[in-house]
């Protein structure tokens, strides 16, 4: 397992603490990507997505903590696609995200 972050320090101490190999990009002094002879590797879809996220809670005003499953699975769904209707949307909804199995 890798874990790739931005240079904050406190992912270097959880990777060690956990065992979890780690690279990071320094986003500060300009790197977006770093490449190696595995390939590259970069935070930009994480970026991304955390973007998008803020920006589609934001319209809820803030949200529960004990409800933060519920919200990240709908947008799981949306950004998936997952959802083309309505129909869909419901069918989702009452069907159980998280199952044992």
């Amino acid at each position: 397992m890798l874990l790739v972050t931005d240079a904050n320090a406190a992912y270097r101490a959880f990777s060690r603490r956990h065992g979890i190999a780690h690279q990071y990009v320094n986003l500060r002094a300009g790197e977006r990507v770093r490449r190696s002879s595995e390939g590259a590797i970069h935070v930009q879809n994480v970026n991304s997505y955390h973007r998008r996220l803020r920006d589609w809670v934001a319209r809820f005003h803030g949200v529960a903590s004990r409800y933060l499953p519920n919200y990240l699975g709908w947008r799981r769904a949306l950004d998936g696609r997952r959802v083309t209707s309505a129909e869909r949307l419901l069918r989702l909804a009452i069907k159980p995200i998280h199952s044992k199995g």
